[in-house]
C-alpha cells in the first residue's frame, strides 16, 4: 500500500512539476552556413547545409529554463577556389543549451556532443566516401539569440564552434600528421514549441 501512495505522490508531483514549470516539445529546421576553423583550415570556405531535429524544454521559472536537444546537422566545407569540391560532414548534434528568456526575446548558451553519421566529398556529381579519415565525435559549444513568438513560433540564429579537431591522425611517409581543422558553423533557423511561448 505505502508503494501505490509513493508512486501516486510522484506521478502527481512530476504531473504538477510539468505543469508548473512549462516542459515543452519542439521542432526546428533551418540552414547550417560551415566552414573550417584552425591552423589548417587555410582554404576553406563556407557551404551550405540542412539542419532540422527535436527539443525538449524544461522551464526552471519564467526567466530560466534548460533545452536538450537532438539535431541532424550537415556541416563541414568548400574549396575557397573551387566551389565545386565540398566535404560534407554529417552530424547527430546533441546540444545541452542554458536558455535566458526575455519577453520573448532569448539567449542561448551550452555544451555539444556531436556524433559523425557521414562523410563525404564530393565534386559536382561523384561522392567519395571519407568517413575514415575523421574523428567519430565532435565536441564544441553554442550560442545564439533568438525570439519566441506567442503561438508557439520562434527563430533564431546560433554560433556553434568546434573545440576538437575533426580530422583523425594519418601516417605520411612514416610521419604522423593531423589536420588542425575544427568545425565553425552559423546556424539560422525557424522553430515550432508545443505549448506557446
Amino acid at each position: 500500500m505505502k508503494k501505490v501512495i509513493l508512486t501516486l505522490a510522484m506521478a502527481a508531483g512530476v504531473a504538477s512539476f510539468s505543469h508548473a514549470q512549462g516542459v515543452k516539445v519542439g521542432l526546428k529546421g533551418g540552414i547550417n552556413l560551415s566552414t573550417y576553423a584552425g591552423d589548417d583550415a587555410d582554404g576553406s570556405a563556407l557551404k551550405v547545409g540542412p539542419l532540422a531535429g527535436v527539443a525538449l524544454n524544461l522551464g526552471i521559472n519564467d526567466m530560466l529554463s534548460v533545452q536538450p536537444e537532438v539535431l541532424y546537422s550537415v556541416k563541414g566545407a568548400q574549396d575557397e577556389e573551387d566551389s565545386k569540391f565540398k566535404q560534407n560532414l554529417s552530424y547527430i548534434d546533441i546540444p545541452v543549451l542554458l536558455k535566458f528568456n526575455a519577453d520573448g526575446l532569448f539567449f542561448e548558451l551550452g555544451p555539444q556532443l556531436g556524433i559523425l553519421a557521414s562523410a563525404k566529398a564530393k565534386y559536382d556529381d561523384d561522392d567519395m566516401d571519407i568517413k575514415d579519415g575523421f574523428n567519430t565525435v565532435d565536441f564544441g559549444y553554442v550560442a545564439g539569440v533568438g525570439y519566441q513568438l506567442d503561438g508557439g513560433f520562434n527563430l533564431g540564429l546560433r554560433y556553434n564552434g568546434g573545440i576538437t579537431n575533426v580530422a583523425k591522425e594519418v601516417e605520411i611517409l612514416g610521419d604522423k600528421y593531423q589536420a588542425k581543422v575544427r568545425n565553425s558553423a552559423f546556424q539560422f533557423y525557424v522553430g515550432y514549441m508545443f505549448g506557446g511561448k
